[in-house]
Formats: structure tokens, C-alpha cells, sequence
């Protein structure tokens, strides 16, 4: 199978022709069918964040079932399945007490020793990166890692879904909790904050203001539900927020990875007020609440993937597109072949567009 493989730091991708294993008893082959270009991908090709290398990235992806292990029983061949990359074991602390996105998936990954699910031809093991490895026409993952979702949903659209989609939306509906006519301000609108604007409207909330410094997001931001807009740049960014909403918001979602911007979070919250950090930023940012924040009841949490459940969120979420509720046509601007992902990757570097999917031929 042809994939993209990372073998140092900001190093293009290279396209290379590689071997995937057979399933294990627990395992699923899937023909990958589209597959998302998302920042945190870029994290890791760019070596803000370390990972074992040569790798395959890609982790946002749907496709169809090919082929399972002896004791899946989630899925069948033949199945249309989104991937996600918080693979749960079920019955860690974090499962049994319904916070599965924060399990360690130790239980989803092959034992010591065991064959590698991808590899070169010449045999030597090439990384799984974030249990899934999904810029490829091929994913070997464990059954815990997808779920199978309505076979008349396109899967070009589905497969944002798997992360910008579930993270951005997640985090409204499970991380928030937002109550109908809360306000909201949404920093930085690229694929998860776009995602969490057009749920902060599903869910009801009384103003959405969307906080970027691109003019065209800000826009496609009012596209999906934004009610508001803001330049997150402008040096007086906070103070517009706090003025239109009379006094600051009750959710402030971060959704870029930078410092600048999780600090404008915290800034433009009202008492008792919730930032929420989504964006992968550098490990040694550190983000924090002054005492006088903290006596006015004020709150600051992360979300990682947005506190999903994924084997009943992703199902609902596919059933809000088919009813019309949720935009994931707008959220994609652009549909590219395997071939291009570094030009999607440059475009992604620029700022200046929402989502990119690679689509491989069925």
C-alpha cells in the first residue's frame, strides 16, 4: 500500500510503498477512504512534539472495514467506520468512570515482540503514530480505535469528524456542558474551532463570538454560527469581548496552541466563567488564572479530544450531518490526493484555510 511516512523533523513527507500486517485477534483492516490534514499532525512532522520516527501520521480519517480478528465483535467487513485516536480499553479507572478519552490504550497496542503492523519491504518496522496511521490506503488498528456509522454518510465528510469535529464539538457538548443562552468565544477558527462554533449554535447558546486574526475565517466562523467576530490580534481583542457581552463569557474555547491565544481565553471570562484549552501548545507553555480570577469563581480546564465518548458520540454526530443540523461542507475547503499532503500542509502553515482532506481512490 502507498502511504506517507515521516522519517525526521521538518522533513517533507515521503510517499513510499508499504507492507501491513494481518489483524490480530482484536484488530481491524480498513480500506482508509478519506483522511483529514489536522494540526496536530503537524506538531509531530514539524518535531514540536517527539514521537518514534520513521512513523505514518494522519489520525482523522473514515474508511471501510476489509477485514477483522477473531474476537472483533464492534464490526464487521464491509462496515463504513470513523477512526479515532483515543483508543480505550474499557476497563481502566478513566473507562469505568466514563472519561474514556483520558485512557492509555495500553490494552490497543501489540505486545512486546509481536510483529509490527507496518513496515518496508526489506522488513524494517515503520511507527504507528497515535494508534492509528491514517495517510495511508490501509490502517491495521485495534477495534477500539472506530466505530461503524450510517453507510449512507459520505465518507470524505465523515472523516473530519474524527478529530476536528469530535474535539470542537466535544467540547460543547461533554467538556462545556453549555446551557442554552450562554455566551461563548471561540479562539481560533480553524477546523476545531469551527467545529465547536457550529456546536455552540446546536446546543443553543445565546452569543457566539468567533476571535481570529484571518478576516475570511472570521467570516466562514458566521457561516456556522458565529453571531460575533473579533481580530484575536487586535490590541483590544479582550476588551471588545467583555464589552459586547457585558462582562465576559461563560466558555472561552482555545483552539490554535499558542500561549497568546489561551491567555486572551482566560482574559474575556466572566465570573465564574470556564476556559478551555484545546490547541496543542509548546510544552513548556504553561497557562494559569490570577487569585482575584480564582475569587470570582472563574475556571480553567483542558479537553483532550474534547471529552468524547466516541462510540456514541461519533454515531450522533454523523446523524446531526444527515439531518442537516451539522456544516461539515464548510468546514473542508479543499479535497487532495495522497500525493499533495506536504503542498496541504504548506497551505496549512499559512493560516488561511479550514480543512483539508486527502481522498484516496476506492
Amino acid at each position: 500500500m502507498k502511504a506517507a511516512v515521516l522519517i525526521q523533523p521538518k522533513a517533507p513527507l515521503e510517499i513510499e510503498e508499504l507492507s501491513i500486517s494481518k489483524p490480530g485477534p482484536h484488530e481491524v483492516l480498513i480500506r482508509t477512504a478519506a483522511c483529514g490534514l489536522c494540526h496536530s499532525d503537524l506538531h509531530f512532522i514539524e518535531g514540536t512534539y517527539p514521537h518514534a520516527l520513521p512513523a505514518v501520521p494522519g489520525h482523522e480519517a473514515a474508511g471501510v472495514v476489509e477485514a477483522v480478528g477473531s474476537e472483533v465483535r464492534t464490526v464487521k467487513p464491509g462496515d463504513h467506520v470513523v477512526s479515532c485516536l483515543s483508543a480505550f480499553c474499557g476497563h481502566c479507572e478513566f473507562c469505568v468512570t466514563g472519561r474514556m478519552a483520558l485512557c492509555l490504550g495500553a490494552d490497543t497496542r501489540r505486545a512486546q515482540g509481536a510483529p509490527t503492523r507496518l513496515s518496508r519491504p526489506d522488513g524494517s518496522p515503520i511507527a504507528q503514530m497515535l494508534n492509528l496511521s491514517a495517510f495511508a490506503e490501509q490502517m491495521l488498528i485495534h477495534e477500539h480505535a472506530c466505530v461503524r456509522i450510517d453507510p449512507e454518510m459520505p465518507l470524505d465528510r465523515a472523516a473530519v469528524i474524527g478529530c476536528a469535529v469530535t474535539t470542537g464539538a466535544g467540547t460543547i457538548f461533554n467538556a462545556c456542558k453549555l446551557v442554552p443562552g450562554e455566551t461563548v468565544a471561540v479562539i481560533g477558527c480553524g477546523g476545531v474551532g469551527l467545529a465547536a462554533i457550529n456546536a455552540a449554535k446546536i446546543a443553543g447558546a445565546g452569543m457566539i463570538i468567533a476571535c481570529d486574526p484571518v478576516a475570511s475565517k472570521r467570516e466562514l466562523a458566521k457561516v456556522l454560527g458565529a453571531t460575533h467576530a473579533v481580530d484575536a490580534l487586535a490590541d483590544d481583542a479582550a476588551q471588545q469581548v467583555i464589552e459586547m457581552t457585558k462582562g465576559g463569557v461563560h466558555h472561552a474555547i482555545e483552539a490554535v496552541g499558542r500561549q497568546a491565544s489561551a491567555d486572551l481565553a482566560c482574559k474575556v471570562l466572566r465570573r465564574g466563567g470556564t476556559a478551555t484549552i484545546l490547541g496543542m501548545m509548546p510544552l513548556d507553555c504553561k497557562v494559569g488564572l490570577g487569585a482575584l480570577d480564582l475569587l470570582q469563581g472563574k475556571k480553567l480546564q483542558g479537553a483532550i479530544m474534547g471529552m468524547n465518548r466516541f462510540p456514541v458520540d461519533l454515531p450522533r454526530l454523523v446523524d446531526f450531518y444527515m439531518r442537516g443540523l451539522l456544516d461539515l461542507d464548510t468546514i473542508i475547503a479543499e479535497r487532495i490526493p495522497l500525493s499533495a499532503v506536504n503542498d496541504g500542509f504548506e497551505r496549512m502553515k499559512g493560516g488561511d484555510s479550514a480543512r483539508s482532506v486527502i481522498v484516496f481512490d476506492q
